[in-house]
């Protein structure tokens, strides 16, 4: 089987959430980012997870998984700097799939769907989640051959230069609904979202 790691982003601040963390918010009684990281794990993939520090809050809800845990101290920067040092930390790979903890309705499925993209259509460099009607999100699937664009990144940019660059390489991958776009910011988006679903 080839080696292709997911790497969960979880080193963010949960700024807007004024005092609570969004990733810690309960979901069916399991914290958001506990959840994201067993379905990433139904893949069979190796799962590794970025966050400020070992010993940050998050971590206790990770207890039991079978996870390697990324410290990113200097996270506070931005998203570059926790793809930087998420990527550096990685073994040798086939292709890397990225996603953002917050994404509150990807599940096992949808990190399968990626995986199966790359199979079928080995042209492309990149895959890229969207919705059912081709709004471009999360997550992303790049290939080993994009590996070295990553040391370059930091602060806040993300991988938005890596995926410009490779614009004629990508191929988009339809998941259900709003799954690849639906990450919840606020107290009042988790109101909202819950009130639909649960």
């Amino acid at each position: 089987m080839e080696m292709t790691p997911i790497l969960i982003l979880a080193a963010g601040q949960s700024r807007r959430m004024r005092g609570r963390d969004k990733l810690m918010e309960k979901i069916g009684g399991v914290a958001q980012l506990r959840r994201h990281a067993e379905f990433a794990l139904q893949t069979s993939q190796p799962v590794y997870i970025t966050l400020p520090s070992l010993t940050h809050a998050r971590a206790a809800c990770l207890n039991g998984l079978d996870v390697t845990v990324v410290p990113v101290p200097d996270a506070a920067e931005g998203m570059g700097t926790s793809l930087r040092a998420g990527i550096t930390a990685l073994p040798p790979f086939d292709a890397v799939l990225i996603t953002l903890a917050d994404l509150v309705e990807i599940d096992a499925a949808d990190f399968q769907r990626l995986l199966d993209a790359r199979a079928r259509d080995q042209e492309a460099l990149i895959w890229r989640g969207s919705t059912d009607d081709g709004i471009p999100g999360h997550p992303v699937l790049f290939d080993q051959a994009l590996r070295a664009e990553f040391a370059t990144l930091s602060g806040d940019v993300g991988a938005s230069a890596i995926l410009k660059a490779q614009a004629d390489r990508v191929r988009y991958v339809p998941l259900p609904g709003h799954h690849a776009i639906c990450d919840l910011d606020t107290p009042e988006d988790w109101a909202a979202w819950r009130k639909a679903h649960e």
